[in-house]
């Protein structure tokens, strides 16, 4: 009994991985292995756009040491033609990558 219990009570250890590397060739955000899949994203109003030169950035699951729901929001680019590139999750190589977003 004693030692089922010490094997319950083992399995509630929780340890995060982190590791800031470089993006897979041909992009640009920060790669974060983490050590779970994030949540379903949400569905959100985009509400109406503040004016001209206005883009979208939706919102996403950041990882913050556990996920953190970032709202999406109206923004400038930073600079004529600049693109938004989403953060988005990978699994590679046996890996669980979040990628952050970035201006393009």
């Amino acid at each position: 009994m004693l030692t089922a219990s010490s094997l319950l009570l083992s399995g509630c250890v929780y340890r995060e991985r982190v590791v800031y590397s470089q993006p897979a060739a041909g992009g640009s955000g920060t790669e974060v292995d983490v050590e779970e899949a994030p949540p379903a994203p949400l569905v959100e109003d985009m509400g109406v756009c503040p004016g001209p030169g206005f883009v979208w950035i939706g919102g996403f699951w950041g990882w913050h040491g556990h996920w953190i729901w970032q709202a999406g929001h109206w923004g400038r680019p930073p600079h004529r033609g600049a693109i938004w590139v989403g953060p988005r999750y990978i699994y590679r190589g046996g890996r669980h990558v979040w990628v952050r977003g970035y201006w393009r």
